[in-house]
């Protein structure tokens, strides 16, 4: 039984993880790639039984999963910016999230055929929205901005309150049905909801003033908080039994809001958010590993296919259009964002926790709270998915431009390469702290952001969504280090580059090891003050257009060209480093810095 337990727990980390990679490989929404592979080898294959094999862990682990969840969901809520969305996200997780409650509901009684009460607990949780899902089909739709924070913060903000709403409804309806209770015990349960926030809080601030006070090293925040967080979820459970996901959601916000005080609390985030996406693998292969084969061909009812599609084309829009009326919202930004709520991993795991505890109370339809929930995650998150992008284009909401490069540090020559870059039809962004060195490039038309690229307000101000590159092209070695090390979770490794001070020539460049060679902008001799050097006299740069074969180009280069980045046909960027050669390829365009000025075409 130990075996079986330890082969089951790797084989589903593993799986799970290369879930999330190849669903990153083949741009599809990963909760997809983690159905398939959590169906596979579970009731289609019937390789294993992840519930069995664990026993009574089974349980106790999925719910310490969602606790880390909901916490990594609810510490990235800043409250400056929830102070900058339009009323029209305030009235989407209020009178919206109530409509698709109601709504949601009546579906779930009327058509899927559940009990009311059930119908009335499931319908509370179903008014999620999926962050986890919802956030990389974002980045990957490139939606304009006011459509994107629009469905992002709805996510964020109701993906809490979908599990506490139900848990609200699961404690009135035992009220209402059990003769044995009065309203003491709903008392009961609001004082130990109470309690439980009053815990998340406290402990919430108690790790705020341990972490300014410097009360640990910095090796053992990351691990002091997440033991936390744990400690913060067992602790309101004890208390009374099913607050914990309060607690901790209390707990996220509370850090969330003292991080602006205490600046150290924002370097767990990344942490927290790696934890979070290896919990969501895991845990998502676990419940789909573990449905039985009668709850798949249960998805394929016709009142839980009706029930679906009632929530996808009645609850959903009707949630939106109706609460924001008279609002800013255009018809188009409506009708997307009435069509895109794919449910997440919290809905099926919370799901899966109701279903155990409603049939304990001899609730019979609860069986098929996990068939239902899994029917509408998975056809949400396959519809929604694919579907964004196309319709977003075709609804004019989507960012239709190239991949965008985002330039850190205004100078004559990032100047004149985000000048150049914006006559070749690329989205450039120039990050500057000094408004003096950025006037230059406004005066060019070129689009600026003047502030700390580094500072929180940034993510706040700048939509950094249609850029995918990121240049750190400053005088100070260091600070160009710091930005790639920050944006790199972001904008990943092979995207983000800097530009060196000093010639590495005179450092030895034998020496440098091949990942920072890989990130150091063009060759040996560029330069942060020889470039500008060489664009304040006789330089500029010009373009070389690729007719034929790429290696008839090298040798007719001068010496004191520098090749700077390649314009392929598809549109994409590629810039030349110390370590990546000239991938050229025929109808490529090949940017470099020379003497010349007219445009050169080799046949």
């Amino acid at each position: 039984m130990e075996e079986l337990a330890l082969i089951s727990i790797v084989v589903i980390l593993g799986l799970g993880i290369f879930s999330q990679w190849l669903a990153w490989r083949i741009q599809w929404p990963s909760i997809v790639i983690m159905s398939i592979a959590g169906l596979l080898i579970g009731p289609i294959l019937g390789w294993m039984n992840p519930q069995e094999a664990l026993g009574g862990l089974y349980s106790p682990l999925i719910s310490l999963a969602v606790a880390v969840i909901l916490f990594e969901g609810s510490s990235s809520l800043d409250i400056r910016e929830i102070k900058g969305v339009s009323k029209s996200v305030f009235r989407i997780v209020t009178v919206g999230a109530f409509i698709a409650w109601i709504l949601g509901s009546l579906a779930a009684h009327f058509i899927a055929g559940l009990n009311l009460e059930i119908s009335f607990i499931i319908g509370g949780l179903f008014v999620v929205t999926g962050p986890t899902v919802i956030i990389p089909l974002l980045r990957n739709a490139k939606l304009k901005p006011r459509t994107a924070a629009v469905l992002k913060w709805e996510g964020i903000i109701v993906d809490p309150a979908g599990p506490l709403l139900a848990l609200f409804a699961y404690e009135v309806i035992k009220v209402m049905t059990n003769e044995h209770l009065s309203m003491d015990y709903l008392l009961q349960f609001f004082g130990g909801a109470i309690l439980a926030v009053i815990l998340g809080y406290v402990i919430g601030l108690i790790i705020s003033i341990m972490a300014s006070k410097g009360m640990f090293p910095e090796y053992l925040k990351s691990p002091i908080i997440l033991a936390f967080v744990l400690l913060c979820f067992t602790i309101a459970e004890v208390i009374m039994h099913e607050t914990g996901m309060l607690a901790v959601t209390v707990m996220g916000l509370t850090l969330g809001r003292t991080r602006k005080y205490v600046s150290s609390i924002g370097n767990i985030s990344h942490f927290v958010e790696n934890i979070s996406v290896m919990l969501t693998s895991t845990v998502f292969i676990l419940l789909t590993a573990s449905l039985p084969r009668e709850t798949i061909a249960q998805i394929f009812t016709l009142p839980i296919l009706g029930f679906v599609l009632a929530m996808l084309f009645i609850v959903r829009p009707l949630s939106i259009w109706l609460p924001t009326i008279g609002t800013e919202l255009t018809r188009a930004e409506k009708t997307l964002i009435g069509w895109i709520a794919p449910r997440g991993i919290v809905a099926l795991t919370v799901s899966a926790y109701f279903a155990t505890i409603l049939m304990n109370d001899g609730y019979e339809d609860a069986s098929l709270l996990t068939a239902l929930t899994f029917a509408l995650v998975f056809i949400t998150v396959c519809a929604h998915g694919f579907s964004l992008g196309p319709i977003a284009k075709k609804l004019g909401l989507a960012n239709n431009e190239p991949p965008g490069v985002l330039i850190v540090g205004a100078s004559s020559f990032s100047i004149a390469m985000a000048t150049y870059l914006q006559k070749m039809g690329i989205p450039v962004l120039i990050a500057d702290s000094s408004g003096g060195r950025l006037q230059p490039a406004i005066d060019k038309g070129v689009q600026t952001y003047h502030g700390e690229i580094l500072s929180e307000h940034a993510q706040f101000e700048a939509d950094l969504t249609p850029y995918e590159t990121i240049l750190a092209m400053t005088g100070d070695k260091s600070y160009n280090a710091l930005v790639v090390q920050s944006f790199a979770p972001e904008f990943g490794y092979h995207n983000t580059f800097s530009l060196p001070s000093v010639s590495y020539q005179q450092v030895g460049q034998k020496d440098l090891p091949v990942s920072v060679k890989t990130r150091l902008l063009f060759d040996e001799q560029a330069t942060f003050p020889e470039l500008n050097r060489k664009i304040n006299t006789t330089y500029s740069l010009t373009t070389i257009h690729i007719d034929d074969k790429a290696k008839v180009v090298q040798p007719l280069l001068a010496e004191s060209d520098i090749p700077l980045f390649i314009k392929k046909k598809n549109a994409v960027i590629s810039f030349v480093t110390l370590r990546k050669k000239l991938p050229l390829d025929e109808g490529d365009q090949l940017v470099l810095l020379r003497k010349e000025t007219n445009d050169v075409r080799f046949n």
